[in-house]
């Protein structure tokens, strides 16, 4: 791969190893500067459309051995309900960016929005985990407008510096999301069976569809968007991909997604069959772990960003989660004996917290080479990520209920692959070219 893009004009790399907007539009005009003065509200529904995805599964997650139950179903079977939901937010983000860069972030939004409230609606009926599966698709491929334009809406609002530091504030509502979330389930779960989960998510949907609907304006102007058809969205993906450090970023990120959904997807397993905790006992481990995302995500925009590369802080996060995969894999084997829950709940809390050095600035650095096609650029990104983990979902479990130690081996295998394609195609220590125009 070249390290050269399409863009729309060349400009200089900024301090931190990247690129900052450029092109014939700039990111100050009129419309974006009216959107950008909303400020509180625009960041609250761009933090809910972002917190979507982790309802959407981690609300589940404390389910999921009673559904195995209810519709008589192995657990890696009632696993590849994760891996639907998320395998469709993957490919419905290669739908809908492009089509955000084409009609704007506004309409392809909320007609997602209102077919993720049909398909979820409908996984609350569902009488088989086949049907579960396949409405846990369409579940997935309309919930996909949801963070591909909000990635999208944040590259056309923000650039440079100030996006890392606004991706870090999503983290911390965004991030909410996964704390609250099997918290919430596991509370439905004592009123009502696994469909109450489904009915809690069909609420929560509508609301936000009628939040968007009624905050949030159009932030792509109608100079700035793409005219082309199919043809010329694909010949804009195949040069962002042919851009080495976006194509590096983009990798690292999908890997390192693929180890946090190693652990969202094993963790229900490990925590309460192996280790004999509640689902309640679950979600509260779940939820400490999300306040360490948080945090580093915080202590990552307040005190890291401008201060330290982007790119220093990637390799230390990436650092971390490795060390933290050899310590799960070692509890995982016996390696120091028979261990209890509270040293592996230890070891995810640290490579959970690692995550707030990784996504924010991962998505940061990625976007700040593609002002041309944010919605494209966020599609390949999230689509990269989604797609990786639906991979991992289901070895995680291929081995059964009574070990940890396939979800550790995925997650040491991602961890290394996510280090190389940093390493490799990154290449942090060399100054970069420069985009330029096709």
């Amino acid at each position: 791969m070249s390290e050269r893009g399409p863009s729309t004009a060349p400009s200089e790399e900024s301090p931190h190893g990247s690129v900052p907007v450029a092109g014939a539009v700039p990111l100050n005009a009129a419309p974006l500067k009216a959107a950008r003065r909303t400020g509180l509200l625009v960041t609250f529904i761009l933090g809910g459309l972002t917190a979507l995805p982790p309802l959407s599964m981690d609300m589940y997650l404390p389910a999921l051995p009673q559904v195995t139950d209810a519709l008589h179903s192995p657990a890696a079977t009632v696993q590849l309900t994760l891996t639907a939901c998320l395998a469709g937010m993957a490919l419905g983000q290669l739908v809908i960016g492009p089509m955000s860069d084409k009609w704007g972030r506004r309409r392809p939004l909320l007609i997602g929005m209102v077919v993720y409230v049909l398909a979820t609606a409908i996984c609350a009926l569902a009488p088989t985990t086949e049907l579960l599966i396949a409405f846990r698709l369409l579940q997935g491929l309309a919930g996909a407008a949801a963070i591909v334009i909000a990635r999208a809406v944040v590259r056309d609002l923000y650039d440079g510096v100030e996006m890392a530091r606004f991706f870090s504030t999503l983290m911390l509502i965004s991030g909410v999301a996964p704390i609250i979330a099997p918290l919430i389930g596991g509370q439905i779960l004592r009123v009502a069976d696994w469909r109450g989960v489904f009915v809690v998510l069909t609420a929560v949907g509508a609301a936000l569809t009628l939040v968007v609907w009624r905050g949030l304006g159009e932030t792509l102007p109608p100079e700035r968007r793409h005219t082309g058809g199919v043809g010329a969205a694909l010949r804009t993906m195949r040069g962002l991909l042919g851009d080495r450090v976006f194509a590096g970023y983009t990798l690292a990120g999908g890997f390192a997604f693929a180890v946090l959904f190693s652990y969202i997807s094993a963790s229900p397993f490990v925590v309460q069959e192996i280790y004999g905790a509640s689902p309640q006992a679950f979600s509260l481990l779940f939820g400490v772990n999300s306040v360490g995302l948080i945090i580093v995500g915080q202590i990552n925009g307040k005190l890291l960003v401008g201060r330290v590369s982007l790119d220093k802080a990637l390799g230390a996060g990436l650092a971390v989660i490795t060390v933290a995969s050899v310590a799960l894999l070692s509890m995982a084997t016996g390696a120091f004996g028979e261990v209890g829950l509270i040293p592996m709940a230890a070891a995810l809390f640290v490579l959970m917290s690692a995550m707030g050095l990784l996504l924010p600035n991962t998505n940061a650095q990625a976007l700040m080479r593609t002002p041309h096609a944010a919605g494209s650029a966020s599609a390949l990104l999230g689509t990269s990520s989604f797609l990786v983990g639906a991979i991992a979902s289901p070895l995680v479990g291929i081995a059964g209920e009574d070990t940890a130690v396939p979800m550790a081996v995925v997650q040491l295998s991602c961890s290394l692959l996510a280090v190389a394609c940093f390493l490799g195609l990154c290449r942090p220590w060399r100054t970069r070219a420069p985009m330029t125009a096709a």
